[in-house]
């Protein structure tokens, strides 16, 4: 009788597997929503606690098999190349929910890195925007437009390892096809921003560089314009102060 018993356990596990294997292992699912793909993790996560837990009745079930054997080795030897098919069938139970519950949490933290890495970027632009913004209506006054050009270019020198981490999390979730639609817009809004934004300021960029240059040239023009005066004027003071003739004078002091 407990042979029997033993037996019909072993059964009712292996078709506990099989269910469990129907449900969790071999449904195809299709994460099309960020809420779809987090459902998906919570419950793998349920399912490899359950399967897990099973191992205390796996166990028992061993030992109990295992003491039949030396008491009736008939029964027990039968028992026993059941309990072997049932015990590989199990490992590789847990091995496959384990595997596939490490696949979906990996993904995702693909998905929230993602996300934080467009949040930073964005930021980014965000200040980009705001900075070419300031460059619109600046005063006709050299320091403004060096100051402004400098902070200008402080944003450019922002690094691309940010962008590189957004285009390769976002293509490694669309190969996948998971939120391929969302994250396909999501990149093509940003980059388009980017895009936009970035030649924006480049070409302010250069206008401000010209600008600042041609104030530069233009200082220092009035700059040399000044000392010669200056100059001219100390002539002048001295030749009136000597009382010189005008006739005495140089051709260009006259």
């Amino acid at each position: 009788e407990k042979a029997v018993n033993l037996k019909k356990d072993l059964a009712e596990m292996q078709e506990w597997m099989t269910q469990a294997e129907e449900e969790y292992l071999e449904k195809d699912f299709e994460y099309k929503s960020p809420e779809e793909l987090e459902n998906a993790v919570e419950e793998m996560k349920r399912a490899k606690e359950d399967v897990l837990q099973k191992e205390v009745r796996v166990k028992i079930l061993k030992d109990n098999i295992k003491m039949l054997a030396t008491k009736v080795p008939s029964s027990g030897q039968d028992l026993a190349t059941e309990l072997n098919i049932v015990l590989e069938n199990y490992q590789l139970l847990c091995n496959r929910i384990r595997g596939k519950c490490h696949t979906l949490e990996e993904v995702w933290s693909c998905w929230i890195e993602l996300l934080q890495y467009l949040d930073l970027e964005t930021a980014w632009l965000n200040n980009l925007e705001e900075r070419v913004q300031m460059t619109g209506n600046l005063p006709d006054k050299l320091d403004a437009v060096n100051d402004a050009l400098e902070s200008l270019e402080s944003v450019l020198r922002h690094p691309a390892d940010n962008r590189t981490q957004i285009r390769e999390l976002g293509q490694t979730l669309i190969d996948g096809g998971i939120l391929d639609d969302i994250i396909s817009e999501k990149l093509e809004a940003f980059n388009a921003r980017y895009e936009e934004l970035s030649h924006l300021a480049v070409s302010r960029q250069i206008t401000l560089e010209q600008q600042l240059q041609t104030m530069r040239e233009t200082d220092h023009m009035l700059h040399v314009l000044q000392e010669n005066l200056t100059d001219l004027d100390r002539q002048l003071t001295s030749y009136l102060t000597d009382r010189i003739d005008a006739f005495q004078m140089p051709q260009e002091a006259q």
